[in-house]
């Protein structure tokens, strides 16, 4: 088997819409990868408050695990201008600085229409300076081992797109199903090092295709038959900070 390698790097700048890859990224101790998941958009009135922001549960955003059409719009996202751009079907239907209001109400009056069936009331785009918008409290990445990838999918006898997993970093050159091994241990991704502290549980999430939207898959249920539980991927925090590139090695420590 190869050396492990770092085979692929992404962000998600707004919680629950597409992901943008990445040829490299600075991360820093106690961080996540910058822009990730730096935006929200609040699924009606919520308690986000951006002066004293606070872990939420993904429920109180527009998220994949209840509201998959999010998959059909594809975005970019400017980190210099923090600008967002939704696309559908080739053509830009929306387009909005996120740190004004005018562009923040922008995206809002598109989400309103587009999702009117998921809205418990308007929509609110939200961020607070240094807030992270994961699943999880802790600031941090998520870890996907691609040999775990297929080998669900040869379990299941189908293609499984690896971006249903939503990772930070894809590894190619692991042995399947390692990386659930890896708690409390570091881990080095070219020149940074993370600690992994837990397994990451799927959800319903996992059943969208993130191409098409359709929700054609019981993934969680899969892996449950499969191994007795419904992990799949890790998250772990920096513990010392570096540049990440793509095809950069991988070492597990002990």
């Amino acid at each position: 088997m190869a050396d492990p390698t770092v085979a692929a790097l992404y962000r998600y700048p707004v919680k629950g819409l597409s992901p943008e890859r990445m040829r490299e990224t600075a991360l820093t101790v106690g961080d996540a990868v910058p822009f990730d998941r730096a935006y929200a958009i609040e699924n009606g009135p919520g308690p986000f408050n951006a002066a004293a922001p606070r872990h939420l549960p993904k429920i109180t955003f527009l998220c994949l695990m209840r509201d998959e059409r999010l998959a059909r719009m594809q975005t970019s996202f400017d980190c210099a201008t923090h600008t967002l751009v939704i696309t559908q079907n080739g053509a830009v239907v929306a387009r909005g600085d996120l740190r004004t209001r005018d562009g923040r109400a922008v995206i809002e009056s598109f989400m309103t229409r587009e999702m009117a069936a998921e809205l418990r009331g308007d929509p609110r785009v939200v961020s607070a300076p240094g807030h992270c918008f994961s699943d999880v409290r802790e600031k941090c990445l998520h870890i996907v081992n691609l040999a775990s990838v297929r080998a669900l999918k040869q379990s299941m006898g189908c293609a499984i797109d690896p971006l249903r997993f939503r990772p930070n970093v894809m590894i190619e050159g692991l042995g399947a199903w390692s990386e659930l091994d890896l708690l409390d241990r570091e881990i080095a991704l070219g020149g940074a090092t993370l600690k992994v502290f837990k397994r990451t549980v799927r959800c319903a999430a996992t059943n969208v295709d993130p191409e098409t939207s359709a929700r054609d898959m019981e993934l969680p249920d899969a892996l449950s038959h499969m191994l007795g539980h419904r992990d799949f991927g890790v998250y772990a925090m920096v513990v010392a900070g570096g540049i990440v590139r793509e095809g950069d090695p991988v070492r597990t420590g002990h």
